[in-house]
């Protein structure tokens, strides 16, 4: 990372989220200059780490697989594999469930999930997850037919996924049921209500979405990595920080610039052509290739002077429905005396019937010190609860953030939080040493994201994410406003495509080379 800024470079990236620093990094290891510019005093967007009280925090992401193992189908693990990057990760496949039907662990593989189901619903529900497996499987070679570090948005693209066209065209067929809306294949196979509201659930924390809404190409993915023989969950060690530094370790090492506390307030328009940044303190910075924004569709048309791209194209982007936000409860807690069983991850769904994305209805718990105790100090815990995109920004939007009406109501949406944790330790409260409690105006300030949102919420089959180009020569996006969408495996292909699409088809070939045994 370096402090004072230069005055011109090839490329720079507006945002050091995933989809900014994979999008860097490849730009870097294709032999550009790169800078990522930052506003944060962090590098990771809504990815990064950061430490209060001696208690090391996930700011967003806390569940992740794909990543301990190479050939993978996860796209962020390719990336790693592309820059030459390590990522150490510790590997469990247990997570606690707290629903309206109990509390009870399950796991990743292709055959516990149906011991859950015999003692919750029966025989029946069995053999309906078990033929739901049996027809996902042609989806997901589908899916990972096409490597997506592959893909590029030009011509090249027939050279760049001519490889793999022979695997594809085996399961061509079934390609074209990826593109639709997952309910598609759920509604065909699956009738027991327990089974559909856990697909609605994990298709909900897959892409913001219900199943009706989330793409089937999302799901087929989880399905081959988390529903086959042997499959592990990943926590990479010193958590979503220690993957932001593996990032950033490889824009740096291949020659790439990371600038923090560099707030970039307006894209500079020349002829019709992005051609730089101005930075919020005054200084500008030249590209003499591309600027690649990494900020959410919104936030990025709101750096664009007004003509500088077509009214259509403004309306339309700024038209894109978007999810809601979070709550997040960030704690260190005293773990003397906690029970040794726990899982590293719970997931608290409050009631099945008032929808899966309704406010307050589902919570997320992270507590990655059980896996890594360096998180926390000795004797201690750090947990991080969250509501996963189902908190309403207009609830928000009118506060203060210096107001005890905001402070009365942090606590208050708070409250659910603590409900779920106390399903798995009763006296959470009173082992609290560190309480830090996130809004969507938290979301708002510090990840820069509009209305808190966890981005665009377009729904399968009624509208695409669009590509990395646009109307503005010179000016591209990556990120989850970008296709493929949101998840950090999709944001990570973003970043991968933006820089496929720039890098000269020959080095694209040779990197595809570098890194041939795709899973």
């Amino acid at each position: 990372m370096v402090t004072i800024a230069p005055n011109n470079t090839e490329i720079i990236i507006i945002g050091s989220g995933i989809g900014g620093l994979c999008c860097g990094a490849m730009l870097a290891r294709y032999g550009f200059e790169v800078i990522v510019c930052e506003s944060h005093s962090l590098a990771g967007g809504a990815a990064h780490g950061f430490e209060k009280g001696g208690f090391n925090f996930d700011s967003g992401p806390s569940l992740y697989s794909g990543l301990s193992y190479s050939p993978s189908a996860n796209p962020l693990r390719q990336v790693l594999d592309a820059i030459g990057e390590q990522l150490p990760c510790i590997t469990y496949d247990t997570w606690g469930c707290c629903l309206p039907e109990g509390d009870f662990d399950t796991s990743v593989g292709a055959s516990q999930f149906g011991e859950v189901l015999a003692r919750l619903r029966g025989t029946a529900a069995v053999a309906e997850w078990q033929q739901l497996q049996r027809v996902m499987e042609p989806y997901a070679q589908a899916a990972t037919a096409l490597p997506p570090l592959a893909l590029r948005f030009d011509l090249g693209a027939v050279f760049t996924l001519g490889q793999f066209a022979p695997a594809f065209l085996q399961s061509a067929g079934n390609a074209l049921k990826l593109a639709g809306p997952f309910s598609q294949i759920m509604d065909e196979n699956v009738k027991d209500p327990f089974v559909r509201n856990w697909l609605n659930l994990l298709c909900f924390l897959l892409s913001g979405l219900p199943a009706e809404g989330t793409i089937s190409a999302e799901v087929a993915f989880m399905f081959a990595d988390w529903y086959r023989p042997n499959a592990v969950l990943d926590y990479p060690i010193g958590g979503s920080a220690g993957l932001v530094n593996a990032l950033v370790r490889g824009l740096e090492r291949h020659g790439g610039q990371l600038l923090l506390n560099s707030h970039v307030a307006e894209v500079l328009v020349e002829n019709n052509r992005a051609v730089g940044v101005r930075l919020r303190s005054g200084k500008v910075i030249r590209s003499h290739k591309a600027v690649i924004s990494n900020a959410s569709v919104w936030d990025t048309l709101k750096l664009l002077p007004e003509t500088s791209v077509p009214k259509s194209f403004r309306q339309q982007r700024q038209a894109t429905p978007e999810c809601d936000s979070f709550m997040h409860l960030h704690l260190g807690i005293d773990a003397t005396g906690v029970r040794s069983d726990l899982a590293c991850h719970y997931i608290f769904v409050k009631d099945w019937e008032q929808g899966i994305s309704a406010p307050q209805n589902v919570v997320l718990i992270s507590i990655p010190s059980l896996l890594d105790p360096g998180l926390a100090p000795a004797g201690k815990h750090v947990i991080h609860a969250y509501t996963p995109g189902n908190e309403p920004y207009d609830l928000w939007q009118n506060l203060d953030r210096t107001s005890v009406a905001y402070q009365q109501q942090k606590q208050a949406r708070a409250e659910v939080m603590w409900e779920a944790l106390e399903r798995i330790i009763p006296d959470i409260r009173s082992r609290t040493e560190v309480t830090l409690i996130g809004t969507p105006l938290t979301h708002q300030r510090f990840l820069r994201r509009h209305r808190g949102s966890y981005g665009p919420g377009i729904p399968a089959g009624r509208g695409l994410f669009p590509g990395p180009g646009t109307p503005l020569a010179g000016l591209y996006c990556c990120g989850d406003s970008t296709f493929p969408g949101i998840g950090l495996p999709a944001v990570a292909a973003s970043g991968a495509i933006a820089a496929n699409s720039i890098a000269p088809l020959h080095k694209h070939l040779e990197m595809l080379r570098s890194i041939r045994n795709f899973q």
